[in-house]
């Protein structure tokens, strides 16, 4: 249990969190919503700022961030934990925990342990992922101030539910994000996150003038969020209020902890695809569907391919300096 940030007293010994948009309301003893921080005799203190639950080397494209560093690694690191209840949830082991009353668990490795680990394996990139990177927040922050020294880029993969004071703590460290837009409605997020929309869409927009490169990703579930409306309106939000060059992943569903709805047909991730480019997006690939041919991008003037992928693969590479090789449009994205 250590020092926790971002949260002010109330009343005797209860306090608020101010981490998230939940603003967790906590007497004496109590966890928050994400069940690792903790009113401790009126203080705020986390529980897995030295547990890691998951360390990992992956590609950068598996976070996916497909127009950031492509080609290259990122160790990826995450707590137990979660701000969200999502019935869907891919890593629930992970995230759901602390709330069930589970031991939290992880290893005690330090910041610069983890950075000496990412130039040992010639990682360009720490990316704080796994759960939910905002409810570790002094290990992200203490880690990425030191990864700065040592010209290592940070990503962190997010719900998009962090307060602005948060963002702020994390806005000179943080290179690139790929957030959820999990839908464009406020009653899904509501009954199936335990969360709200409009938070959300606000930290979207704050991201995007802070400077970190962004990318979107949506789950599509069925009949849940896979109407044409919905898929128009994320669409139509992301270009209008991020651009239109902020890549859209559109993400296969499968069955998972508490939600036993059927695959994502193709043909709704293609009606989807389809749905983006008419809006006008210029970047926007089907996941979790490796083979499909929109998981490579296309240079949007020429639409020759610019990086072939296989998954999480790249099979080609036709950038030179950032630039389509065949007509030398500027390709949006950060490249090494």
């Amino acid at each position: 249990m250590q020092p926790a940030i971002l949260w002010k007293p109330i009343k005797g010994q209860d306090i608020q969190c101010e981490l998230c948009s939940h603003f967790c309301y906590l007497k004496p003893e109590q966890t928050g919503k994400c069940g690792v921080r903790i009113n401790h005799k009126g203080r705020l203190y986390t529980l897995v700022k030295d547990k890691i639950a998951a360390i990992h080397l992956d590609p950068v494209e598996k976070k996916p961030l497909f127009h950031f560093l492509p080609g290259t690694t990122t160790l990826s690191i995450g707590t137990m934990g979660c701000n969200f209840d999502c019935v869907f949830c891919q890593n629930h082991a992970l995230s759901q925990a602390p709330k069930l009353k589970q031991a939290i668990v992880g290893q005690n490795i330090s910041s610069q342990e983890l950075i000496e680990m990412a130039i040992k394996y010639q990682a360009k990139s720490i990316s704080y992922t796994y759960s939910e990177p905002t409810i570790f927040l002094e290990l992200v922050l203490e880690t990425a101030r030191l990864s700065k020294e040592k010209n290592l880029k940070n990503i962190i993969v997010s719900n998009g539910f962090q307060s602005q004071p948060c963002l702020q703590e994390l806005k000179n460290y943080i290179d690139a994000a790929n957030i959820d837009l999990k839908s464009f409605q406020e009653e899904f997020y509501r009954k199936y996150c335990d969360a709200h929309l409009k938070p959300i869409l606000k930290n979207l927009e704050t991201i995007k003038k802070m400077g970190w490169w962004l990318e979107i990703t949506t789950l599509i579930i069925p009949k849940l969020n896979d109407s044409n409306k919905e898929l128009q309106q994320i669409a139509s939000f992301i270009k209008k209020h991020l651009g239109k060059d902020v890549p859209w992943h559109i993400s296969r569903y499968h069955p998972s902890y508490k939600l036993s709805n059927p695959p994502t047909p193709l043909s709704t991730l293609e009606k989807a695809y389809e749905i983006g480019k008419e809006t006008g997006l210029e970047y926007v690939y089907i996941g979790n569907l490796p083979g499909h041919h929109t998981e490579s991008t296309f240079c949007p003037n020429c639409q020759k391919v610019v990086i072939k992928r296989y998954g999480f693969q790249i099979q080609e590479y036709n950038l030179e300096q950032g630039k389509c090789k065949n007509c030398q449009t500027q390709i949006a994205g950060v490249f090494a």
